[in-house]
């Protein structure tokens, strides 16, 4: 029976137990009656729940019973002590009777308690107040009956209370982590369990202990010293306090609980290793599951710098989701290696094991990523080089197109040179296409293992074709534009050989037109004697001789020029003007030299006629008889100052004097030899 239960009853004061002993350390049992009718039900039900207090050992002692009449009437005390022996027959020993002073003085000698006491099983005395330390100490009763004892019956009660709940917690506590510690470490041995070990205690232990030390502070033993030879009594005894009970609740609740927390840490790192082990399965399932598949489906290269980025922009989807179960694992990394410094010994095989798995699983799928991403960066800078070596083939076969318009050498020139800077730079690109490409045929034909060391065989023929394609195309279109180029080279050499031709043929026509002027106005001189003449008739033949050579070279330039165009299609009008011009000048130098050579033979046959007369008559030139030969003389005098005078008329129409100044010369060597 519990307090609780019967609470209303408890709270009347019907009964109480007050903690004081008689002389043979029986305990005393009061029940104060008042002045209104007791329900013996409600008091039945309050002695039994007081006499179930005590021990047995503390029952063997006896009770001695105080029946407080002094405010009830006769028969209702009478019903009481009859009642103690229904209720308490065996535990009572001494029923005390108190009674009001001298009122019922006549009326118990018509009934002797002690001539009962065989048929009750016990000892009534009737005693007034006063009298009543004679059978039990005062330090032994209350201060009702004159005694020191102190009693607070609703302290007592509340305290009951408290210790009832902590009782049946306590009690149910320790029965659930006896239980919960027996089960986990029947699960420790035996492997297959068949009994949850997760269940927790209804209550908290913690709360359960902090209210047993409470209740332990407040059920202090009070000790004092008695009357009888100074020995200790404890009013608040042990049977009604249950201090030591409460000690040994607490002393065997803190020993399940030290065991339940060592099962709770056990479980505690078992959850968490089930959780890591768990994670970890999740982290593995899903790099060996979705996101190889994702790998895998995304092994093409792309054709195009676009479809290369596309496919990079998707790989870079495909890495942000790896970033997430990367993240994971670097969180599992950390937990099991903090577990791995404070683990048991039995752990660390699994722990290690679990730990290996993942980094070998995690660090083989970053290499493939990275891997896939070195692979889509090649890809993109093949396709980045390709694109502009076909923009610079594009633009070499765009300039070989434009047929050239001759202008003059110097710009054919500086052409032509663009043109071998063009190819020279095709020429690096596609060297530097063939290395890229290759690099990248390298990393396609070397890929890295999927799963578990076993190389899974991917179909890239398609990527490696086009590669090797697009390779093979630049290499024949700048094949196709060396050839052009080669062509293109050839003509525009053979313009600038005709450019230059021309610029010759009429160098040529500049040196005869000099050639020209100098005979005109420089080869003047006929003479002094006829050796001297012949001198200057030498002169003037290899100065034709230079002429001819000049004229001639002119010649073959323009005859070069000519075919040249006809080479090369086209017309040159620098060509048609320089012949016409080399021609005419070429003939107004014939025309003068063949009248230098005339004057100068006629120089040579005056001078020659002179001096032979001079050498007949050396001493007396006035002796000259040979009107015949003076006549002679005198008219090829005549003849040369005649043509000296007559200018040399061109083809054109045009006139030129030649030698003016030798006709007043040649006057005055006549007038000498006259």
């Amino acid at each position: 029976m519990e307090a609780s239960v019967i609470l209303p009853i408890l709270k009347k004061k019907l009964a109480f137990l007050s903690g004081g002993k008689d002389r043979r350390s029986g305990l005393i049992l009061t029940i104060p009656l008042c002045l209104e009718q007791t329900n013996m039900d409600e008091l039945s039900v309050t002695l039994d729940y007081l006499l179930s207090i005590p021990s047995e050992k503390c029952k063997a002692r006896g009770f001695t019973v105080i029946v407080d009449g002094r405010k009830s009437q006769w028969n209702v005390v009478k019903t009481v002590v009859l009642m103690l022996q229904n209720v308490v027959p065996a535990e009572v020993s001494l029923v005390c009777v108190v009674k009001p002073d001298e009122f019922w003085d006549k009326k118990v000698t018509h009934f002797c308690f002690w001539k009962e006491k065989d048929r009750l099983g016990f000892e009534v005395i009737l005693v007034s107040a006063n009298k009543l330390t004679h059978h039990i100490g005062p330090c032994q009763l209350t201060e009702d009956f004159g005694g020191s004892l102190t009693y607070d019956h609703m302290d007592w009660l509340n305290k009951r209370l408290v210790f009832e709940k902590f009782t049946k917690e306590s009690t149910s506590l320790l029965d659930e982590l006896a239980l919960i510690n027996n089960v986990s470490d029947k699960g420790n041995q035996e492997k297959e369990r068949s009994v949850d070990l997760n269940f927790l205690p209804s209550v908290d232990p913690e709360t359960v202990l902090q209210t047993g030390h409470e209740l332990l502070s407040e059920l202090p033993q009070r000790r004092f010293n008695g009357s009888d030879g100074g020995v200790s009594w404890s009013p608040m005894d042990d049977e009604l306090l249950a201090q030591p009970q409460v000690m040994k609740l607490l002393d065997l609740l803190r020993e399940q609980y030290t065991c339940y927390q060592e099962v709770c840490r056990q479980r505690s790192k078992r959850t968490q290793l089930e959780e890591i082990q768990q994670k970890v399965m999740q982290v593995v399932n899903w790099l060996e599951g979705p996101g190889s598949v994702q790998l895998r489906a995304q092994w093409g290269t792309g054709d195009s710098i676009r479809a290369s980025q596309a496919l990079q922009r998707k790989h870079k989807e495909i890495e942000s989701q790896h970033s997430e179960w990367f993240a994971v694992y670097v969180e599992l990394n950390q937990q099991i290696a903090a577990l791995l410094n404070a683990g048991d010994e039995e752990d660390l095989v699994e722990l290690k094991s679990l730990q290996q798995q993942l980094s070998d699983v995690c660090y083989r799928q970053a290499s493939q990523l990275e891997f896939r991403q070195n692979l889509l960066q090649a890809a993109l800078e093949f396709h980045g080089v390709a694109q502009d070596l076909s923009q610079q083939l594009d633009g070499l076969l765009g300039m070989l197109c434009v047929d050239v318009a001759p202008a003059d050498g110097a710009s054919i020139q500086q052409t032509l040179k663009l043109l071998e800077e063009k190819l020279k730079s095709v020429d690096v690109g596609l060297q530097g296409l063939c290395e890229k490409g290759q690099g990248l045929l390298d990393q396609i034909s070397n890929q890295a293992s999927w799963a578990y060391g076993k190389d899974v065989t991917i179909e890239n023929k398609e990527n490696v074709d086009h590669i090797q394609g697009v390779m093979e195309d630049m290499q024949l279109r700048k094949q196709r534009c060396e050839d052009l180029v080669d062509v293109r080279r050839l003509k525009m050499l053979q313009m600038v050989q005709l450019f230059k031709c021309e610029e010759d043929a009429a160098q040529a026509v500049e040196w005869l037109s000099e050639l020209l002027d100098a005979l005109l106005k420089t080869h003047i001189r006929l003479g002094d004697d006829a050796q001297e003449t012949k001198v200057l008739l030498e002169k003037h033949r290899k100065f034709v001789d230079v002429a001819q050579s000049t004229y001639d070279h002119g010649r073959q330039l323009l005859q070069a020029t000519v075919v040249l165009c006809q080479s090369l299609r086209c017309t040159s009008q620098s060509s048609g003007d320089t012949l016409p011009r080399l021609n005419r000048v070429w003939k107004q130098f014939t025309i003068a030299s063949e009248e230098r050579v005339h004057r100068l033979a006629m120089a040579i046959a005056f001078h020659s006629n002179a001096v032979k007369i001079l050498q007949d008559c050396p001493e007396e030139p006035e002796a000259i008889n040979d009107e015949e030969q003076f006549d002679e003389i005198e008219a090829v005098g005549k003849s040369l100052l005649d043509r000296l005078t007559v200018p040399v008329v061109y083809p054109d129409g045009t006139e030129q004097y030649l030698g003016i100044q030798v006709t007043w010369l040649l006057l005055q060597n006549t007038s000498k030899t006259g």
